[in-house]
């Protein structure tokens, strides 16, 4: 914490330069309302720009148009760029829409920014209780006396016994209501935490691929020693103290028995009046699937760069494109050592990605044009009054909004099926926008459906005197899944 470290870390640390910029407030709560609130790994680039949008029309009318001028997008990719360091762009493997990610510098700026509220209550002695079960727990394992641990087993055990004792002759100790709420307080924060270390476990995992990368684009020796050095870093990874200890959070939690532990325990915690009295969030009552959710993110990053890196390494490709490899290792070189000092305009420009191939047989025979007869017919008057209210009763679905609606809904739960749905946002236009979300659900979302059992969606529509009337459907049930 000296001077040198602290004015470099203001020259380049993201989470210090989102604190200065000027558009702080913008930032770090349009970012933690799309990505930490919900624990949101990756949003594509159409959905993330939408809802800044939506952000920045509601700022603009409060406090007019010149506030931010830019559009979304632009905003998004200035967040985006290497001089901000906020959020991560990328193409996800076989997809050409970028996808955004946020970094753990800005998660970290968030939560320290949300430190800085004023709390109504600050709990010490479940922390203090905290620091005393870590301090035996650090000497109990560290023990290596058969009899030391025994006799404070033993010792343990003295204290259950006195404890079973005490239960049976009508003694009971129960926490008061500063004691639960304490605690329920420090789980809260615990539980946030540990959700911004995924992220900055899988930042570190792309760290090391960027490095093994750059090794082998600037390696000159031969490919055994190369594979020997690469795997041997892979390795040290795995056992490292990082390594092992996530390895150990997932074994535990991938436990189906752990699951309904942690499922029981929050339900009998959050049904308590003091814990109730705290208003806690929704999500705190899955907040062991979204460790889950963010575990398996990691692991699926963690499996794609091992793919990656086996496909670069592959003994086939290694031999029959020895040329081409050896071509790419100049440029790969020259690229890496230019990264950090980019030239200025454009260096280059391509007119196609690839060439359009046109085969002779896809090419459509000619057709003659068929010139139409004219008829000189002089029109007819006629005095008859046509009803035209038909032409004025056509409807148009918007199926955006019922995409929009179907991704708000599945944030907050990994399923839902279409009846929930039409009981949380009826249905406007009847059976056209129930016939809308059937075909949403076969090409933009994935849905399943369960033969076995029938819902029934109910709506009012309007007859040909503008009356009421009711009118249901019954279908089989269809799963909407995240």
């Amino acid at each position: 914490m000296d001077y040198r470290t602290l004015d470099l870390l203001k020259q380049n640390h993201p989470a210090w330069r989102l604190l200065n910029s000027p558009h702080a407030p913008l930032v770090a709560g349009f970012l933690n309302r799309v990505f930490v609130v919900p624990n949101q790994r990756l949003i594509a680039q159409a959905d993330l720009a939408e809802a800044l949008e939506d952000e920045l029309f509601g700022l603009r009318e409060q406090f007019g148009n010149d506030i931010f001028p830019k559009s979304a997008l632009d905003y998004l990719n200035d967040w985006a760029g290497n001089d901000k360091g906020w959020l991560r762009k990328f193409y996800r493997q076989g997809s050409d829409e970028p996808y955004f990610d946020l970094t753990p510098a800005t998660e970290k700026a968030i939560a320290w920014l949300g430190s800085l509220t004023e709390r109504a209550f600050v709990g010490t002695e479940s922390r203090l209780l905290t620091l005393f079960e870590l301090l035996k727990q650090i000497s109990a394992g560290s023990e290596t006396n058969p009899e030391t641990r025994i006799a404070e087993l033993r010792k343990r055990r003295t204290d259950i016994d006195a404890e079973i004792a005490r239960v049976e002759a009508g003694e009971l100790a129960v926490l008061d209501d500063t004691a639960l709420k304490d605690r329920f307080l420090q789980f809260t924060a615990l539980a946030r935490e540990l959700l911004g270390d995924f992220r900055e476990v899988e930042h570190n995992f792309r760290g090391l691929d960027r490095r093994v990368r750059e090794r082998i684009a600037l390696w000159e020796g031969g490919k055994g020693e190369l594979l020997q050095d690469i795997m041997g870093e892979r390795d040290a990874i795995a056992d490292s103290d990082q390594g092992r200890s996530f390895r150990a959070f997932w074994d535990f939690l991938m436990s189906s028995r752990r699951q309904e532990e942690l499922s029981a325990l929050l339900e009998k915690v959050l049904a308590l009046q003091p814990v109730a009295e705290l208003r806690p969030e929704a999500r705190l009552r899955r907040v062991h699937y979204d460790w889950l959710e963010a575990g398996e993110h990691t692991q699926r990053t963690v499996a794609e760069l091992s793919r990656q890196l086996r496909r670069f390494l592959d003994d086939q490709a290694w031999l029959e494109n020895r040329r081409i490899m050896e071509i790419l290792h100049g440029i790969e070189a020259k690229a890496v050592a230019l990264r950090d000092n980019q030239p200025a305009g454009e260096v280059m420009t391509i007119a196609e990605a690839a060439a359009d191939i046109e085969l002779p047989m896809e090419r459509p025979l000619h057709t003659p044009t068929v010139k139409p007869r004219i008829a000189s017919l002089i029109p007819e008057t006629g005095d008859d009054d046509l009803d035209a209210t038909a032409l004025f009763s056509q409807i148009v679905i918007d199926k955006t909004q019922l995409a929009r609606h179907i991704r708000h809904a599945l944030q907050d739960k990994p399923q839902i099926t279409l009846a929930e749905l039409c009981r949380s946002r009826p249905l406007q236009h009847g059976l056209a926008e129930l016939v809308a979300y059937l075909q949403l659900g076969g090409d933009s979302f994935k849905t399943t459906v369960d033969e076995t059992t029938e819902d029934i969606i109910a709506w009012q529509t309007a007859d040909g005197e503008g009356q009421e009337v009711s009118k249901q459907a019954r279908l089989p049930r269809v799963i909407f899944v995240r």
